[in-house]
């Protein structure tokens, strides 16, 4: 943090604590204030948080939104919030003072008018707006779930506030610094920003997700600063006894429990646990240990391990280490592979015994040890059969596989817990080779595969600790953030030139309606034929996308229209050639050009008898040859390299006789371009090369729904090929190009889904045998 924002927190925090004063005691109002003062500071960041992942889901969901409505509303939404995010940080410590100002209104007696209510409470009654039902039960939920959460410290904070301000135990909305009362208050200070509900909702849901987890500690500082300052020292809450049922370890012949109870934990770890989940082990190691030894109880009796002594956990971990030093050393194909579960077993048991004498005990893994290798090996299979062909991905996993193996040895939740910060990284770097490296060794991909080479090299060097994985995590983040930022940025520019382009095509096609009518009625010839048809309909065009068709400039556009073709008097020559030097300047004409056609085409004014004009034959050769409004634009934003297969151009059916009939329309491709039509944008396609097999990937980032015109673009926001949604049906419809369905897991929670259920299968078959060996794809 620095100085300023240091300076900016402590004035936030003393222009928002005024209390009344007199209102409680000398000693208990310094306590509520330091109370309040924590609070500030304690929640300063996790809301700053809160909303800054509020702004970034507000531009991915304008980025996928269906409609042009849903993507301005999103976008309104994201300026308004990041116009008055400080007003809203500042409003949100106010409410919270407002709420510890008013502590003892229950105590109080009640005024006349709210007597009155209570004792008439159905004079009251009104119709409920749905918005406000929705609203209101979505905060009594995100109370109820923090109240679940921070129970035990809830329950001290309360009782230490009555005894502040001499009133009963305080619970639920009525505990100003409860997450009921922090909720209402942050949702009081949100109204400012006038958003739509779900909106509202959406943003409820970050601040469950940032600033709720965030209040056990707070909770935890202002109870022990209290308790150091004689409020209630010996208060302690006491939670209800709770039974948890560990499971024995089952041994091979012993195995009596179904696959599908054993599996049902494992399955669970890769789903997202629930805001409010217990902490407690579900036990995941053991269940799919459980399934190892149901699969290996129908093998034969005879595959047991030669007896002696077992290693420990130092011999394991410095046999891993060993194995990675070696490994470090070897550049070949082969170290950077995906290694099975045998062959880890394999190179770790010559490690241990390396150096032995022949006739001495080889040293063994223990039945944990040696499980825990299988399952770390098959997790790395089934991650790798989930990447796409042609990426970097395999590589980088090879050589992970012995540091992660080092982290699930050494600590077992890495089974356990699905936010373990090995287990992030390792779904970090998979997706980001997965999803940005193309195996290409393109200068655009060498940064990232740079970037990952050394996470990857660092966690080889240092001793695997959860410090060391957070660390490399927060770098690759870091780092993958200024790309998708970059890519966001570029995407954008893309989408608005497609769409000014659109827009400039819409409006010289009205002008060239426009224009037809006036030459069917008064056809021109010559070179003011050249101006009307080349330049003056650019300027009909322009003037329409900037001010509109009523507009008064347009209607003045098409008033020096009708003049030059006779259809209006021209009451002033110089003023209309005046008018029409500027509108070419508009276009892009140089000022002379445009000057010698006005002067040729009207004779307004008084030319200099040194320079000669051109001749209108050769001034309407130019206009000919004049760059047409937009096409500069184009010719400036070469498509990216990309495998598709390009369709035929739209001239060439143009160029044919207007008597042969067009080619009848496959009803299958009109399926495929309705359907492509209702995706949302960011929908993703694979576009292969029928020649060499390559495939990539292109994003949906916009399309008309007037022109069927689309964009694609790459991963990093490159512009792809530019079709219409006809012909990129055409092109699904000849298997050229398939679309890509949106995965809700992620590439590791689809690694333990894979693993579980083969697990499963091969428990419930009966039929063992060892995994399947990991092969490049």
């Amino acid at each position: 943090m620095d100085v300023g924002e240091d300076r900016r927190r402590m004035s936030a925090s003393r222009s928002t604590a005024q209390f009344n004063q007199g209102r409680w005691p000398a000693r208990a109002q310094q306590l509520i204030e330091t109370g309040y003062t924590l609070c500030v500071e304690g929640l300063y960041e996790p809301v700053r948080h809160c909303i800054a992942e509020f702004e970034k889901q507000l531009f991915a969901l304008a980025d996928h939104a269906h409609r042009s409505d849903e993507q301005h509303e999103c976008f309104a939404s994201r300026q308004r919030v990041l116009q008055g995010q400080n007003a809203l940080v500042q409003s949100f410590m106010e409410e919270m003072g407002k709420a510890i100002n008013e502590l003892d209104r229950g105590a109080r007696r009640p005024t006349e008018a709210e007597a009155e209510v209570a004792t008439n409470p159905w004079q009251t009654l009104e119709l409920l707006d749905p918005s406000v039902q929705e609203m209101s039960m979505a905060l009594d939920q995100l109370g109820a779930r923090g109240d679940a959460r921070h129970g035990r410290a809830l329950y001290e904070l309360g009782y230490r506030l009555a005894v502040l301000i001499g009133a009963p135990p305080l619970e639920g909305a009525a505990l100003p610094l409860g997450p009921h009362a922090l909720a209402k208050a942050f949702h009081q200070a949100s109204t400012a920003l006038e958003l739509p509900l779900k909106h509202q909702l959406l943003l409820l849901q970050h601040f469950d997700r940032s600033v709720v987890p965030a209040l056990g500690t707070l909770y935890a500082t202002i109870n022990l600063r209290w308790q150091s300052d004689g409020i209630l020292p010996q208060l302690r809450s006491v939670p209800a006894p709770r039974h948890v049922n560990k499971r024995q370890r089952q041994g091979t012949g012993e195995v009596g429990a179904s696959s599908e109870a054993a599996v049902a934990p494992a399955e669970a770890a890769a789903k997202p646990q629930a805001a409010g989940a217990p902490e407690d082990s579900i036990h995941v190691l053991e269940s799919l240990r459980d399934l190892l030894a149901q699969r290996r109880s129908g093998q034969d009796a005879g595959t047991g391990e030669v007896a002696g002594p077992a290693a420990s956990e130092e011999e394991l971990q410095s046999a891993l280490g060993a194995l990675q030093q070696h490994l470090a050393k070897v550049t070949d194909h082969a170290s950077r592979e995906l290694r099975s579960a045998a062959r880890l077993r394999e190179e770790l048991l010559a490690q241990l015994n390396l150096g032995k004498p022949p006739g001495a005990p080889r040293t063994q893994l223990t039945s944990e040890q040696g499980d825990t290798v299988e399952l770390v090996a098959e997790l790395f299979e089934q991650l790798g059969q989930q990447l796409q062909q042609g990426s970097n991905a395999r590589g980088l996993l090879g050589n992970l596989q012995l540091p992660v193996l080092r982290v699930a040895v050494a600590d077992h939740d890495f089974f356990e817990q699905r936010d373990h910060p090995a287990r992030r990284l390792l779904d970090t770097v998979a997706a980001a080779a997965n999803d940005w490296l193309d195996g290409s060794d393109d200068e655009s991909n060498r940064p990232l595969a740079s970037k990952l080479e050394q996470l990857v090299s660092r966690a080889n060097q240092e001793p695997p600790s959860a410090g060391l994985y957070t660390t490399l995590l927060a770098d690759i983040e870091h780092h993958l953030a200024l790309l998708t930022r970059k890519a966001q940025a570029a995407e954008r520019r893309h989408v608005e030139a497609a769409q000014g382009r659109e827009r400039l095509d819409q409006a010289r096609h009205r002008a060239g309606e426009l224009m037809a009518d006036r030459f069917a009625q008064s056809p021109p010839r010559g070179l003011l034929r050249a101006l009307l048809d080349r330049a003056w309909s650019d300027v009909l065009a322009l003037t329409l996308l900037r001010h509109g068709e009523d507009s008064p400039a347009f209607k003045a556009q098409l008033a020096i229209t009708d003049q030059l073709l006779g259809r209006l008097p021209v009451p002033d020559p110089r003023q209309l050639q005046q008018e029409v030097e500027s509108g070419l300047q508009q276009i892009g004409m140089h000022a002379e050009e445009s000057v010698q056609v006005a002067q040729r085409l009207l004779g307004a004014g008084t030319p200099d008898p040194a320079t000669e004009l051109p001749s209108a034959t050769d001034l309407a050769l130019r206009l000919k040859q004049h760059q047409r409004l937009g096409e500069q634009q184009a010719s400036h934003e070469p498509p990216v390299a990309s495998p598709i297969v390009k369709p035929a151009p739209a001239k060439a059916a143009a160029a044919e006789p207007t008597a042969v009939k067009p080619p009848a329309v496959d009803p299958r491709e009109l399926r495929i371009e309705q359907h492509l039509r209702k995706l949302p944008f960011g929908s993703w396609f694979e576009f292969v090369d029928p020649a060499s097999g390559q495939i990539a990937r292109r994003k949906l980032a916009w399309y008309s729904p007037m022109s069927g015109r689309c964009l694609l673009v790459s991963r990093r926001g490159q512009r792809g090929e530019e079709m219409t949604m006809a012909q990129l049906a055409h092109e699904v419809a000849r298997g050229r190009v398939c679309e890509v369905p949106a995965e809700p897991e992620s590439l590791l929670d689809r690694a333990w889904r894979g693993l579980t259920g083969s697990l499963r299968q091969a428990a419930a078959s009966g039929r063992g045998g060892k995994p399947a060996e990991a092969r490049p794809r």
